[in-house]
């Protein structure tokens, strides 16, 4: 690093993290980050690999509240709730719940729209102009129904979508259906196709992203857990990690659920909760699927990798919580048991959970903190950290070198809680 470039420091080594660092390496930034375990390995790990511009709805939603209470009598349900004495978890669900209606979800969509969509592109740049070899495939995302009541319910979406947001799908019936994706069982209601979805496998990214920002002389801090902040006039002069001082001039938070526990150094109010998901990841069964796809009634993902096979998903509100409860996998395999002629690969290579930094307007936390201008937040992309990276690596470090932005920033501005 010579003494005339800036420097950055990215707290957090996941896949907002990294796109971070590439952005603001590409403005002419020294980088460094710094990862309190190991770069890659949490929620960026073992997640289905959707970039998925179809996912412009947040998750607060007309019935999603009623659905989450009524997961608190339902043993098997892929969305649940441990209740506790917790007075941010009984907070977030008071704010989510009041966001449940039409107005506040058509209100939080064209932000999360306009982060998937400017990603979507943006992968395909950076996989093509930097060679990074992650299983990219361009296929789209085939939302899958058991029941034709649901199919028929799902129009609605499907319509809205179209519609509002020009996000159309195709819909298949019957025969139609087996005959796009015969590894599904015969009598299924049918399914839509967004063909402009693609998936990735996430741990071959993030392997392919950190070789690529090394070779270019981003400096990666592997177990280097930050303290807080050293303060000067208003500003962090570097922070304070268990490898000593970083000192720099701009400072990024992309700690992901992890962000709440920070919120005495960054001087504002981080509303995140985690919310638990799981992965199972095997070797590919020889009827596997080509298309990836979401099981919508039992909300089970599949994702077909070139290496691999992953069924992923489940949403649990337990805290911190870092056990890997058995019976969360379970409702993995049983759900594909539904839908696949072989829904489950020979070998087990490995079973996985992660924390997704979830908020309760859908939409993530980008900007300054409000104790320390040259501090950054970039946390609470919900289910959708992976589909999201690129535009908020970019946009971040558009803000930071004040560039013009390629977004309009004020939809994810920390002070709107």
């Amino acid at each position: 690093m010579t003494s005339e470039r800036q420097h950055a420091v990215v707290i957090g080594g996941g896949v907002i993290g990294a796109a971070c660092a590439y952005y603001l390496h590409r403005q002419g930034w020294a980088v460094t980050i710094v990862d309190r375990g190991q770069f890659g390995k949490q929620c960026s790990h073992g997640n289905c690999g959707y970039v998925c511009p179809s996912h412009v709805l947040p998750l607060a939603s007309p019935g999603a509240f009623k659905e989450a209470f009524a997961s608190l009598f339902q043993r098997n349900s892929p969305l649940k709730i441990r209740l506790r004495l917790d007075p941010a978890l009984w907070s977030w669900l008071l704010h989510f719940a009041r966001r449940c209606n039409t107005r506040d979800m058509m209100a939080a969509a064209p932000g999360i729209q306009a982060l998937l969509n400017s990603s979507r592109q943006l992968y395909e740049q950076i996989l093509q102009e930097e060679r990074l070899h992650c299983e990219w495939e361009p296929r789209g995302l085939l939302f899958v129904f058991q029941h034709p009541q649901a199919m028929d319910h799902y129009a609605e979406t499907d319509r809205l979508l179209r519609d509002s947001f020009h996000m159309p799908a195709l819909r298949y019936e019957g025969p139609a259906l087996n005959e796009l994706e015969p590894a599904l069982k015969p009598g299924l209601a049918g399914g839509w196709l967004y063909q402009g979805d693609a998936h990735l496998r996430p741990d071959r990214l993030m392997a392919e992203w950190r070789r690529h920002l090394e070779e270019r002389g981003v400096v990666v801090r592997d177990h280097c857990e930050m303290k807080g902040f050293a303060r000067q006039g208003g500003q962090a002069r570097a922070v304070l990690t268990t490898q000593g001082e970083i000192p720099a001039q701009a400072f990024v938070v992309a700690t992901g659920a992890w962000t709440p526990l920070l919120s005495a150094h960054l001087g504002c109010r981080i509303p995140i909760q985690p919310g638990k998901g799981y992965s199972i990841t095997m070797t590919r069964p020889a009827r596997c699927p080509r298309l990836p796809m979401i099981l919508e009634e039992h909300r089970v993902a599949v994702t077909p990798m070139q290496t691999g096979y992953r069924l992923g998903s489940t949403m649990e509100f337990a805290g911190y919580d870092s056990t890997l409860d058995p019976r969360r996998l379970e409702i993995l395999r049983e759900g594909a048991r539904h839908y696949l002629h072989e829904p489950l690969g020979e070998k087990v290579e490995e079973e996985w959970y992660g924390w997704r930094p979830m908020t309760y307007d859908g939409l993530p936390i980008l900007g300054p903190s409000s104790a320390l201008a040259n501090v950054w937040i970039a946390a609470g992309h919900n289910m959708l950290g992976l589909s999201m990276a690129p535009a908020t690596g970019k946009l971040l470090a558009e803000l930071i070198t004040r560039s013009e932005p390629h977004l309009n920033p004020a939809p994810y501005a920390p002070t709107r809680f």
